[in-house]
């Protein structure tokens, strides 16, 4: 459903979408559901698998695009650059999907684009309730930050580095919320909750996230609410916060998916050095 208090926006036709994995899938969900115009939409992608409402070819249309989204493995991006390059003019607007990639990577293999923004999105962009991170060069930022409004929190920085941070908790995060769900839910099994422990898992953390939200309390504050002096709930927290228990936890877990993105940035900044061919 389109959020009221927002106009939607449209795709500078022609725009293509390069690749249609899970997130960029997730991006025309989101898209869908907001009520966008998916005409001079294309998406390109080596399978010829449909996208459902978008025009799904296995080749590069014969037209120069006013949007090219990539939305690919980043690991294919020197198999997909040197045939996508000579198709991107000086109007063309690149939208980065890919973790770890850095634009002056990306600007080294598409010189001519007008500008090149990155975005590291997280699932719930499929409900319009996502986080997206954006950084760019040029002076295409604030079209593509309209373009991902319906979406959810849209984030321009003007800092490349704090994209890796935002993309390790609201990225990668929704996989750290789903596993402690799991955890929760599997935790309930062990003490005789049957076949309503994920329901009661995900109520439970969607009804704390929206309290939180609605509050502006913060997690600490929370906590201090439900846990009375000497109850259960303070015996359970004990636990967690044992030696930082669950923050350093939480800490280690984000500093291997910051560190894997760096690991990525420079594998690409390196090849890049080299001819592509």
């Amino acid at each position: 459903m389109a959020k009221p208090d927002v106009m939607m926006p449209a795709f500078q036709a022609p725009a293509w979408l390069v690749g249609c994995g899970n997130m960029a899938g997730a991006m025309v969900e989101g898209w869908r559901g907001a009520g966008l115009d998916f005409a001079g939409v294309t998406v390109i992608r080596p399978s010829g698998r449909p996208v459902e409402g978008v025009r799904t070819v296995t080749q590069y249309p014969d037209e120069m695009p006013n949007l090219v989204m990539l939305g690919f493995k980043p690991q294919k991006l020197d198999e997909v650059a040197p045939h996508l390059a000579p198709l991107v003019a000086a109007g063309t607007v690149i939208v980065s999907l890919l973790a770890g990639v850095e634009i002056a990577s990306l600007r080294v293999r598409f010189p001519d684009a007008r500008s090149i923004v990155r975005s590291l999105p997280n699932l719930p962009v499929a409900i319009g309730e996502g986080v997206i991170p954006l950084f760019g060069d040029g002076d295409a930022v604030h079209e593509i930050v309209e373009l991902m409004r319906p979406l959810g929190m849209v984030i321009a920085t003007g800092d490349e580095s704090a994209l890796a941070g935002i993309g390790a908790i609201a990225g990668a995060g929704p996989a750290y919320v789903a596993r402690f769900a799991e955890a929760l839910a599997q935790a309930g099994r062990a003490h005789g909750v049957t076949a309503d422990a994920m329901p009661i898992a995900l109520q439970t953390m969607s009804g704390s996230a929206a309290l939180m939200q609605a509050t502006g309390e913060d997690g600490a504050a929370l906590s201090r609410r439900v846990a009375s002096p000497g109850g259960t709930t303070e015996a359970g927290l004990a636990v967690l916060d044992r030696d930082s228990a669950l923050d350093g936890l939480v800490e280690e877990t984000i500093a291997a998916a910051i560190r894997r993105g760096h690991e990525l940035a420079a594998t690409a900044a390196v090849e890049h050095r080299a001819p592509l061919a």
